[in-house]
């Protein structure tokens, strides 16, 4: 999985991709849903940017797939808190996460793996700066 400079609009775009991508299923209405909510103007990216980091995300995805792509679209936990603590800024993380309800909500359908992908966006980003301390 291809790394970004924390708190960089493709980082925050990439956690929007895999919202996307939750359920093994890029539907038109996620994507139109996202593009309407400003998604390139809220994170800070260029126009056409969000399609470059989709696009790269499902490389990846698909280069670490060792069945099919339903499974691929579950990354391991390790790789999912490395691509969380790319985003430390609690304000992006806010409009992230904001992002993402829009995209997995868009086709009106929550499925399973888009639950547990909110839970643990928001399991990982409402610890306390004194835990943060605490863990150091």
């Amino acid at each position: 999985m291809r790394t970004y400079t924390s708190n960089s609009p493709q980082a925050a775009g990439r956690i929007v991709a895999i919202a996307l991508l939750a359920d093994g299923h890029l539907h038109s209405s996620e994507l139109a849903a996202v593009h309407r909510a400003h998604i390139a103007e809220r994170l800070g990216l260029a126009p056409g940017e969000f399609s470059t980091i989709l696009r790269d995300l499902c490389e990846d995805l698909l280069a670490n797939a060792n069945l099919n792509w339903g499974d691929a679209c579950k990354l391991d936990s390790d790789v999912m808190q490395q691509v969380l603590h790319e985003l430390e800024d609690p304000v992006l993380r806010a409009e992230v996460l904001s992002l993402c309800l829009v995209a997995v909500h868009a086709d009106r359908y929550l499925s399973d793996s888009e639950a547990e992908l909110l839970a643990v966006l928001s399991k990982s980003w409402q610890a306390h700066p004194w835990q943060r301390l605490l863990a150091s």
